[in-house]
């Protein structure tokens, strides 16, 4: 079998999977590779950017390496390449657990419990929950659900595209150890700094591909394309910029503004000013276009890995 028509059956199977089952509460992949990232960091540690650079090729280059080997022992079996790739898609993604704990948020706003909400916002982000209101909750869980679906499904999918299960567990690999250690925090200014630029090259595309399919599956094509042109570059981060902005334009409503995260204090750029401020039905409406986008996403990695399997025949 093709390797173009692997992936297409082995993501789409995993993206089933991911839908069916969501993500284990106990032994999950990503949840064993952070355990041995951070036994790795307990031997490598240094304030020193050439020691988080050591980490970082251990630990991705490691994960890449898996993949690759597991890929080659089942070159020869149909059914064997698809599962794996189906297993390395489900593993990787995680569009329902995003959607369960936004959704979790927005039924505590709903009932008029913030406390409960507060408690599980940090299940989505690492926003200080405390300095929120219920309106701050709401917008937090959607910029945190736009961002993630690029983080948490088109990435994966882009980089599955063009490098199969290497690629798959080599993002998902780079994106988790930046949550780990490329935040700007004392311990990890320095060390965590290769880890942070990897994870910006590797979310390059994933986030302009996340936004372009943001202004096509929402409700507001052009107010999402003039949010993502006017505001994405003003974000400080290069990838939840567009990706934030377009969500922002294509559900009709402001986000950024002042942020708080382990007590520091971030004012942000307000993106699509246009809009109205985000309510608390917007969860759902943000989680819905996640969905769509990550199905338009599978769509467009199949097609990619297709055009390059043809040009390298």
């Amino acid at each position: 079998m093709r390797a173009d028509r692997v992936f297409a059956y082995g993501a789409a199977a995993g993206l089933l999977g991911d839908q069916l089952l969501g993500d284990p509460r106990r032994g999950h992949p990503v949840a064993v590779f952070g355990r041995a990232a951070g036994a790795v960091e307990r031997v490598l540690w240094r304030d020193h950017r050439g020691w988080g650079a050591l980490h970082t090729a251990v630990c991705v280059g490691g994960a890449v390496a898996l993949g690759a080997t597991a890929q080659s022992l089942v070159r020869s079996s149909r059914a064997a390449s698809v599962a794996l790739t189906a297993a390395a898609t489900w593993a990787v993604v995680g569009g329902t657990s995003l959607a369960r704990e936004a959704r979790t948020v927005g039924r505590a706003l709903e009932a008029g419990d913030v406390e409960a909400a507060r408690a599980r916002l940090p299940h989505l982000c690492g926003r200080d929950p405390q300095a929120l209101d219920a309106d701050g909750i709401a917008r937090a869980v959607v910029e945190s659900v736009a961002e993630n679906t690029s983080d948490a499904m088109v990435g994966a999918l882009v980089w599955g595209a063009v490098g199969g299960v290497p690629g798959l567990l080599g993002f998902r690999a780079v994106n988790t150890l930046d949550a780990m250690v490329g935040h700007r925090s004392a311990r990890y200014r320095r060390y965590g700094w290769a880890s942070a630029r990897l994870d910006d090259v590797a979310g390059w595309p994933g986030a302009r591909l996340t936004a372009g399919l943001a202004t096509v599956a929402g409700g507001d094509p052009a107010g999402a394309v003039r949010a993502w042109r006017a505001d994405a570059g003003r974000h400080p981060s290069p990838n939840a910029g567009p990706v934030e902005a377009s969500f922002a334009g294509a559900l009709g409503v402001r986000l950024g503004g002042t942020l708080s995260y382990g007590g520091r204090v971030e004012h942000r750029p307000v993106l699509n000013s246009e809009g109205r401020p985000v309510e608390v039905g917007d969860i759902e409406r943000a989680v819905r276009l996640s969905r769509r986008v990550g199905l338009l996403a599978l769509g467009v990695s199949v097609a990619a890995r297709a055009l390059l399997k043809g040009r390298a025949s």
